[in-house]
């Protein structure tokens, strides 16, 4: 697990490898990763749009713009959290990922760029 606040907000990132079983022609490599955003503010939250720089083993960058996360643009109270699970697909078995999400501030419409910290996509037998 790895974590970074920002603005008060606490992003915590899981990573998950994730076997493909069929036939694999691409040789792909599938990486779950679970998000959980943590609202220490005293104020509620708004993720609104989301940006990820995915860096692949073999020399690949791909960036991904869009809005909210997994379909949703989850308000988060005061000292509550929100979490999600998503998916990367790599061509090959090591990657990282960061990124950031724009955020919007009900009280004074404020935006914030809350980072997601840089995490690690490896494969287990890569680890022995």
């Amino acid at each position: 697990m790895i974590s970074a606040i920002t603005n008060d907000v606490r992003v915590v990132v899981e990573t998950f490898y994730k076997p493909i079983q069929q036939n694999n022609p691409a040789n792909e490599h599938i990486f779950a990763y679970r998000i959980t955003i943590e609202n220490y503010s005293d104020y509620t939250i708004q993720l609104m749009r989301r940006h990820w720089e995915i860096f692949d083993s073999n020399g690949q960058i791909r960036e991904v713009d869009g809005e909210g996360v997994v379909g949703e643009q989850p308000v988060i109270q005061p000292h509550e959290f929100h979490q999600y699970t998503s998916f990367c697909n790599l061509r090959s078995d090591i990657g990282r990922m960061s990124g950031s999400y724009t955020m919007l501030r009900h009280a004074d419409n404020k935006i914030m760029k809350i980072v997601v910290p840089e995490f690690l996509m490896m494969a287990p037998f890569r680890m022995n």
